[in-house]
């Protein structure tokens, strides 16, 4: 039969989708679904995709970040779970998935799960490498404790410190040890620690409880500031047979808080009673020493040695003086010699000494001296002598000597000098030369020479 169209439902496939996800949730609800992990992905905003699988089917399912937290393993693929969560369809793609908000292992439990997975990666990384750990100091002064104030673990380890070493100063930071939020607090106490000064070692731990009670201190945050930290840590969790990452990643594992208090207090006790043993030890070997020698000395006092001894050493002393005497002689007759050959030498030296021959040396030079300024005296003499008649005669011949008596020297304008008039011409210029000075002149006239 033919639909009218007043009777058609059409649907947009966004609608059908949603309607179908609202019949889903409605029937369903919540659901635990047993399956294998497949295609795990760990997206970088923090939700986990993954698909549950079995011999025949699978199914989509989506763990978001918040529920992801609350979950106490690692999930990955192969991995078989019990999952808890709400059966929908993500409309833009039209598929049914399961939104889980709880999950838990299959065959063991979740706790032991992520403890083996947390242990096998930090191991792998190198933080139990005994080569990484540090020595606790040999006589701490200072220690910190991060614990619970209202503990039993406290109170424990304050006590064996009061009672084995009262002069430990102890520095406590109050931090919950379970329960939501207890590893975050327990890792910012370690940190802070490690950067205040004076502190020389670290107590983290708590009193016994079950795996869910110490699990903050499984946390991988709690082991990597362990880890982390410069001042030597001991782990003090539980009891004896209870073991946490934080004990494989400390410096120190101690079995209960009150193991830990004897670990930094125990080396001082330790110390003090190695000191009286040897202080006792010391004393009873030097009594038996003296008593030894006591024995000894009477005993070699009641011996004849003694009196030969005191003969031969008597003997030796009178040798000794005989010695130093014949030495004092020998000492005195070698500086007598000593002082003669000195003498020898020195009248020697005073014949040879050569001050004296540099002084016959010098007065023969100062003769040869005097003996030359006296030569050089007459010779400068006679030399004067010679000059003076020779500036004579030159002064006689010297025509500025002319000049001196009247007589004058005409030259031409060419600086020619005129000895004959009629080398010059009425009108010219001439100069003439006097003892004192020079005439410009012009020519009057001209006679000829006449016959004197």
């Amino acid at each position: 039969m033919k639909l009218q169209a007043a009777e058609r439902r059409i649907y947009r496939i966004s609608e059908l989708n949603a309607e179908i996800k609202g019949v889903l949730e409605a029937r369903m609800g919540s659901v635990w679904v047993e399956g294998e992990i497949s295609n795990f992905k760990l997206h970088s905003s923090g939700h986990a995709y993954f698909s549950l699988k079995d011999r025949d089917s699978q199914l989509r399912a989506v763990c978001f970040k918040g529920s992801l937290r609350g979950v106490r393993f690692r999930p990955e693929d192969g991995l078989s779970v019990l999952a808890h969560g709400m059966i929908t369809v993500y409309t833009p793609r039209g598929e049914y998935q399961l939104v889980v908000d709880a999950m838990e292992p299959r065959g063991a439990g979740s706790l032991l799960l992520a403890y083996g997975q947390l242990k096998l990666r930090l191991e792998k990384e190198g933080l139990f490498d005994p080569a990484r750990k540090k020595a606790l100091p040999l006589l701490p002064r200072r220690i910190a404790v991060v614990t619970s104030p209202t503990g039993a673990a406290i109170q424990d380890i304050l006590n064996i410190l009061g009672r084995r070493n009262s002069t430990l100063h102890v520095l406590l930071y109050p931090v919950r040890v379970q329960g939501e939020g207890a590893a975050e607090e327990i890792t910012e106490a370690i940190r802070y620690l490690d950067r205040q000064p004076g502190i020389d070692a670290m107590i983290v731990g708590r009193g016994g409880g079950s795996i869910e009670d110490l699990w903050a201190f499984n946390e991988e945050i709690v082991a990597r500031a362990i880890a982390a930290c410069r001042v030597p840590v001991i782990s003090a969790v539980g009891h004896e047979t209870d073991v946490t990452i934080a004990d494989f990643v400390a410096d120190v594992r101690a079995s209960t808080p009150s193991a830990a208090a004897e670990l930094v207090s125990g080396r001082r006790e330790e110390l003090l009673q190695k000191r009286a043993v040897l202080a006792s030890r010391l004393q009873k070997a030097m009594a038996a020493l003296l008593a030894g020698c006591r024995r000894d000395w009477e005993l070699l006092s009641r011996s004849r040695a003694f009196g030969v001894m005191g003969n031969r050493i008597r003997f030796l002393d009178q040798r000794l003086d005989e010695l130093l005497l014949r030495s004092a002689n020998a000492v005195l007759r070698m500086g007598a010699e000593k002082r003669a050959r000195l003498a020898g030498c020195s009248d020697r030296l005073q014949r040879q000494n050569p001050r004296q021959k540099l002084q016959a040396q010098k007065s023969l030079v100062e003769l040869d001296l005097a003996r030359l300024q006296h030569g050089m005296s007459r010779r400068l003499e006679a030399c004067r002598r010679r000059l003076a008649q020779l500036g004579g005669k030159l002064e006689a011949l010297s025509p500025l000597g002319s000049l001196g008596r009247g007589y004058a020297i005409c030259r031409d304008v060419r600086g020619a000098v005129l000895t004959d008039a009629a080398r010059t011409a009425v009108g010219e210029q001439v100069r003439v030369r006097l003892a004192k000075g020079q005439l410009e002149c012009r020519v009057e006239g001209v006679e000829a020479d006449s016959a004197f």
